[in-house]
């Protein structure tokens, strides 16, 4: 008889026997690979915490027990765990389905939020200080990898941890990645806190000795001390959480269930923050995933007997826009020696991965550490270098300080290359790049740029490069426009945009990815309206083309911009601001996404006709502002 249907919370999973947990497992493994390789998701991840999961179920209980993932794209075994394995888990990430993080909308089971790398810590932190201010007696767990001891954050809620709580349990989830290969010095200590051979034989060897003594008894009364002496002998690296007032047990294998629960009971009743090491196989009961867990990190859907992607794409098909930009940024650093190319833990996701294997020495992976990596780059513009920063537009809004403090206020050329700008459907609202048009127009010494197509790209790139100054450019996840790229890259004039195609009567000012949607809507404007409609590819979003747009808004009955950001202080605000300040009152509409969180679905054509961005939805906007 199937388990896991049986499953509305914890207290099934801690009524069944030890057993029964094995069978358990393995059917949760074929749930998610099931589920997994029609939807796509986060494979490896789930995989790899299999038997943990089981194992935090049947020792707290939530939600009155409070678990905090780190990201939280590990969460899928924990909402098949309390209640969620039904319909709604078989529409996971999307449309209708549940979300591919927890989410505190979703389930009270899901106390905190995430998306972002490095932020389950400092949360766990908090919400045992709230426990002991409201005098509680619940336990809070704080789940994070290996990868979130590079963020700086994770370091920080270390240094906070013993003065302000007095009972926590961190589970260091230890699978030497995050994306990629985990990177730099905290890689290299955790792999050294591995107990070895030797030291497992000498610490058992040692209390079989000593236990055999009245004084080698009283020796063994020291425990926890006598232990950690011990494994320091042997690793020197052991007490590297005990300096910050934190207890370290471990490592022990993350999938040998009986050994897992007994120590989760132990860290349970421990006083004081308690850090368990745990080392699980991203990606184990999936072959593929095994081999690649790069790939299978994050995955579209897949064969899950080949583990070969179903969504490749036709033959000849265009590229996606991040391989686009990797092979060009090829390009410049083999034309200049002063072009390195920086990525905060993702290689493949930004394409610098072709850096990486063209030119090594011109390639830096930080780990998940975007504030150091604008940081980084900024100390490398100074001396004249010319660093490019490939980072998520998500994910820069954690640098956003340096961006501002130590970049643009410096003058430093630092090109920031934001993927994903714009919506990414199915991770939903922690993923989606909607905020960077808003955030960087407010700050001075900033260009930023958006390509229509790959040709403009490479303009953009090589201006930017030649430009000495901070350069931002955005573009959207996957495919790119088709266009064929010229053997030499142009300079494009700063704050220049492009006429399309011309008009008088309303004028569209598209940026980027709304180029295509605003032909579409100018054809249907012609048609049912019998005006002149014209077309321009902004190409800036900071400086605004003031001169051009003035000019056709003096001789125009109305305005449109489209763009693919938030609506609030984005594109369009700029360019009400720029008529606003040559005393031009021609109407503009901003067409873009609402003043609120999006959520995620199966396609970006989906969430578009759900925000009032359809072809049809525009139009009718478009024809309303007219009348």
């Amino acid at each position: 008889m199937a388990l896991l249907p049986q499953i509305r919370g914890p207290q099934d999973v801690q009524a069944l026997a030890p057993a029964q947990l094995p069978a358990l497992a393995q059917e949760i493994r074929e749930r998610l690979i099931a589920v997994t390789a029609k939807n796509g998701g986060h494979v490896g991840p789930n995989l790899g915490v299999v038997e943990l999961s089981i194992a935090l179920h049947r020792v707290f209980n939530t939600p009155q027990d409070k678990f905090v993932f780190d990201v939280a794209h590990q969460g899928y075994v924990h909402k098949l765990l309390t209640g969620r394995n039904g319909t709604d888990f078989d529409g996971i990430r999307t449309t209708g389905g549940l979300s591919g993080f927890l989410n505190r909308e979703e389930s009270l089971h899901d106390v905190f939020g995430a998306g972002h790398a490095g932020t389950a810590l400092s949360a766990a932190v908090g919400l045992a200080n709230a426990r002991d201010r409201l005098g509680e007696d619940a336990h809070v767990v704080a789940l994070i990898g290996d990868a979130a001891l590079t963020c700086g954050v994770t370091m920080e809620a270390l240094n906070n941890a013993a003065n302000s709580t007095k009972r926590l349990v961190i589970i260091l989830n230890d699978n030497e990645w995050s994306i990629d290969r985990n990177v730099g010095a905290i890689a290299d200590i955790l792999n050294k806190l591995i107990v070895t051979r030797s030291y497992n034989q000498s610490q058992q060897g040692l209390k079989r000795l000593l236990g055999q003594s009245r004084v080698g008894t009283k020796l063994l009364n020291f425990g926890r001390s006598f232990k950690r002496h011990v494994k320091n002998w042997y690793t020197r690296n052991s007490s590297l959480f005990e300096q910050y007032g934190i207890r370290y047990i471990g490592p022990i294998d993350g999938h040998d269930l009986p050994t897992v629960e007994k120590y989760l009971r132990f860290c349970k009743d421990a006083k004081g923050p308690v850090l368990l090491h745990v080392r699980t196989e991203k990606g184990r009961g999936l072959g593929a995933a095994l081999q690649n867990p790069e790939k299978f990190h994050g995955t579209g859907a897949f064969d899950p007997e080949t583990g070969d992607s179903l969504a490749t794409g036709k033959p000849g098909a265009p590229k996606a826009w991040q391989d686009v930009f990797g092979a060009l940024l090829v390009r410049e650093a083999k034309a200049d020696t002063k072009v390195v190319g920086i990525t905060a833990a993702m290689p493949s996701g930004t394409g610098l991965n072709q850096l990486k294997q063209a030119l090594p020495g011109q390639y830096h992976d930080v780990g998940i550490a975007e504030e150091h990596a604008a940081l980084f780059a900024a100390g490398l513009a100074a001396r004249d270098l010319r660093p490019v920063c490939a980072i998520y537009s998500t994910f820069l809004q954690r640098a956003y300080d340096m961006v501002i403090h130590d970049v643009c206020l410096q003058r430093l050329p630092v090109t920031f290359c934001m993927d994903r700008a714009g919506v990414s459907p199915s991770d939903g609202p922690t993923h989606h790049g909607l905020f960077d048009i808003a955030y960087l127009r407010c700050v001075p010494n900033v260009t930023l740029m958006q390509p229509k197509d790959e040709d403009e790209l490479s303009d953009m790139l090589h201006t930017a490069l030649q430009s000495g100054a901070p350069m931002f450019i955005r573009y959207p996840r996957g495919p790119a426009a088709g266009k064929a790229i010229k053997a030499q890259p142009a300079l494009i004039p700063l704050g220049k945009a492009e006429v399309l195609q011309p008009g008088i009567d309303i004028q569209l000012w598209a940026l980027g990815a709304m180029v295509p949607e605003a032909k579409v809507l100018a054809e249907k404007l012609a048609a049912e309206t019998g005006l002149s409609v014209g077309v321009v590819n902004a190409r800036f979003a900071k400086p605004i083309d003031a001169t051009l747009l003035v000019a056709q808004a003096k001789a125009a009955k109305l305005i449109v911009t489209l763009e693919d950001g938030a609506v609030t202080g984005g594109f369009g605000t700029g360019a009400l601001e720029a008529l606003a300040e040559h005393g031009v009152r021609t109407p503009l509409v901003r067409l873009g996404w609402p003043d609120h969180f999006v959520g995620h679905a199966t396609d970006v054509k989906t969430l578009r006709a759900a925000n009032g961005l359809s072809p049809d939805q525009m139009l009718a906007t478009v024809k309303a502002a007219l009348r």
